[in-house]
């Protein structure tokens, strides 16, 4: 009987309907997964939208930038390497667009209304309550314990804060020495101590006929050897809660014979690419640089702004070669060969937008210059791990554009609507305190973002 009712079960016939579902289930699904697919596609390439102004339609993976260039040999000086030049700059995939070219700026999550208050592109901080809550707490209770020197020191010089304001393109790490030295949070109890700051100066020890870049290796080598053998606090941690500062590109190789600090302590640079091994964006914090002025501008009036776009520099990078060989005679973007006698302003001052454009390194003080200026940043600058973006929204007051997107720049910047480009003109105002080194410090402008940022990583050490 048993064995008959099995038999049976066995046997059962299913309606065709029923086979019929089972059989289209797996291909209907196979055909929402391709549809969806090729509607983000579409929705995030030119390449399926306008191909007769597209460049990018080689069949290559590993697309050169050289290739953007007059093939052999250009006009200008011979372009200068620098430590991730090569990769990075001449070699990447095809790129996407950027999310500034309306066409391109759908994801699916805007197709399907997935998209909330966080990626509202018109607001400048990621969560203003939430910063302004935290800021409140760090500015109360962050502590942070400078290894003591004294003035007498034989490395005073690159031990100790100023007491004039320095001047130049890499002294951002110097105004926040200073502003630290004179600021609250400082304690003379290690015990209560966040973090601990390392004060050496490495614009001043490349500088000093002492160290040199030759020997500025070894003396952070030393610096860490004595401090982890005269204090305990390097050791519970590994460096963790230790960080140093510096603007100069030669911060990249200054930790190489102290692999446990370039891995372990917080770089506070200027030169933040993800690019380049041993920064970390999850632990280092990116130092905006800032060539400090004088005044401020008389007017920043934007109604004046009678120009597309604008940038001067040398020709140092493919990336600012492909940029003069595609814009340097034209009349909305004024791309500039060198520098101006006089550095007034005054280019900037007309611009809608200004460029930020990768040369011999990936940071330039040309972003912090732009909204000093009341002028749009564009970043041409792959891999930039901007400043202040744990807090701010760059996509509120900038237009990020891949280095690939420098033929269609001008339909890129032109794309942008009037009341698109106002908001990011009033939110350029609103930003601007915060890449500001003020003496003494003042809430919100650059150290005590900074300091905000250091904050925020002081969770992640344990002892």
């Amino acid at each position: 009987m048993g064995k008959s009712s099995v038999y049976n079960a066995s046997k059962q016939q299913y309606p065709p309907t029923f086979k019929l579902f089972f059989f289209l289930l797996p291909i209907s699904l196979a055909i929402t997964s391709f549809l969806l697919i090729f509607i983000y596609i579409y929705t995030t390439s030119k390449l399926s939208t306008d191909p007769q102004s597209s460049p990018f339609l080689e069949p290559a993976t590993n697309y050169s930038l050289f290739d953007l260039i007059i093939p052999g040999s250009t006009d200008y000086e011979t372009i200068q390497f620098s430590i991730d030049n090569t990769a990075e700059d001449l070699f990447f995939d095809l790129p996407r667009t950027s999310s500034y070219a309306k066409q391109n700026q759908w994801s699916l999550g805007d197709l399907f209304g997935f998209t909330g208050n966080t990626l509202n592109n018109t607001e400048i901080y990621h969560d203003t309550d939430v910063f302004l809550e935290d800021y409140k707490e760090m500015n109360k209770s962050f502590k942070i314990f400078v290894y003591p020197h004294k003035p007498d020191d034989p490395f005073a010089n690159v031990l100790l804060p100023e007491d004039y304001n320095p001047e130049g393109p890499y002294t951002s790490e110097l105004y926040f020495k200073r502003a630290l030295f004179n600021s609250h949070f400082i304690t003379k109890d290690p015990n209560e101590a966040h973090l601990f700051y390392m004060p050496f100066s490495i614009l001043h020890l490349r500088h000093d006929p002492r160290i040199g870049p030759e020997k500025l290796q070894d003396f952070v080598k030393d610096y860490i050897f004595n401090i982890s053998h005269k204090y305990p606090f390097w050791n519970r941690t590994g460096g963790a809660d230790h960080f140093y500062t510096a603007c100069h590109s030669i911060s990249e190789i200054a930790m190489d014979k102290t692999v446990e600090a370039k891995e372990n302590s917080i770089q506070l640079v200027c030169t933040s690419t993800y690019f380049v091994t041993g920064y970390f964006p999850h632990k280092d914090v990116s130092l905006p640089q800032i060539w400090v002025k004088k005044h401020d501008p008389e007017t920043l009036v934007s109604s004046k702004r009678n120009r597309l776009a604008f940038f001067a520099g040398r020709v140092n990078s493919p990336v600012r070669a492909a940029l003069f060989k595609h814009w340097v005679n034209d009349t909305e973007i004024f791309a500039h060969f060198g520098g101006f006698e006089t550095n007034d302003g005054k280019e900037q001052l007309r611009s809608k937008f200004c460029l930020h454009v990768k040369g011999f390194e990936i940071n330039t003080a040309r972003v912090t210059d732009a909204l000093h200026y009341g002028c749009v940043p564009v970043i041409l600058a792959n891999h930039h791990d901007l400043p202040f973006t744990d807090i701010l929204n760059w996509k509120s007051f900038s237009v990020v554009v891949h280095y690939m997107d420098i033929p269609v720049l001008r339909k890129i910047l032109q794309g942008i609507s009037f009341e698109e480009l106002s908001w990011l003109q009033n939110n350029v105002m609103k930003v601007r305190k915060h890449f500001e080194w003020n003496v003494p410090a003042v809430d919100y402008d650059a150290f005590y973002m900074t300091m905000y940022e250091l904050w925020l990583r002081k969770s992640s050490v344990r002892v």
